[in-house]
């Protein structure tokens, strides 16, 4: 019988070329800030050289893009594969957030965890509402401050030293806060009962009063409760 490989590792040349673009996108594409060529070596523990023709390739995908700082970070084509990642949820929760934003008049949102960063994969807004906070559907932010970052780690097991609103939101269920994302404004999060295999996931509320951030919680972890139910 043939043996392995003759490296350490037990990989083929092949699999561990592919294994280490793999870990040179997860390592750009989870430092909001940027990586170097130089960054990504160090990280990979390989040559510059070697770590270049990597991000090269994965670049050439769209996967991550080279900005003038001579940093790499996400590109185009990876929203694209998250957006058909997400579809199956999406599909699930768009209804439903459909009809709490236009019952609530504020703006509500699925947001999943990816590495550090909170990241919204659907967007609603109300039709009727006078006014309503606006974002985008795509739009992040670091995982560890806001309803949505919050309502994400509680959703995910325990970890020593963890803020003490995460703790506090997997006891209740939600969590709110306000400012920590956008000056003025409230957040509600409440965690999704995920598969062990997914994301993290959660229902956001975005609005400028706290009346009605305080006030959705019911209706919010209905929904929240609703929807896990249909993705197991």
């Amino acid at each position: 019988m043939a043996s392995e490989s003759n490296g350490s590792s037990g990989k083929q040349p092949g699999s561990q070329t592919l294994a280490r673009g793999l870990q040179a996108l997860e390592l750009v594409a989870t430092t909001p800030d940027g990586m170097t060529i130089q960054e990504v070596a160090d990280a990979l523990g390989v040559h510059r050289t070697i770590a270049s023709r990597l991000l090269t390739t994965v670049a050439d995908f769209r996967l991550i893009k080279r900005g003038a700082d001579g940093k790499y970070r996400a590109g185009g084509g990876l929203a694209a594969l998250a957006r058909d990642l997400y579809a199956g949820l999406r599909d699930e929760a768009t209804p439903l957030l459909r009809r709490l934003a236009n019952s609530l008049g504020a703006s509500v949102a699925l947001f999943v965890a990816e590495g550090s960063e909170a990241v919204a994969v659907a967007v609603v807004e109300p039709k009727n509402a006078r006014y309503w906070v606006s974002f985008r559907e795509g739009g992040r932010h670091p995982i560890d401050r806001g309803a949505a970052g919050y309502a994400l780690l509680a959703g995910q097991p325990p970890v020593p030293g963890e803020s003490s609103r995460v703790t506090d939101a997997r006891r209740d269920g939600y969590v709110v806060s306000y400012g920590e994302v956008e000056p003025g404004y409230w957040g509600l999060g409440v965690p999704l009962t995920q598969p062990a295999n997914e994301p993290a996931g959660c229902l956001t509320l975005i609005t400028a009063s706290e009346d009605l951030a305080r006030g959705a919680v019911r209706e919010l972890m209905d929904a929240a409760e609703k929807i896990s139910g249909t993705t197991h």
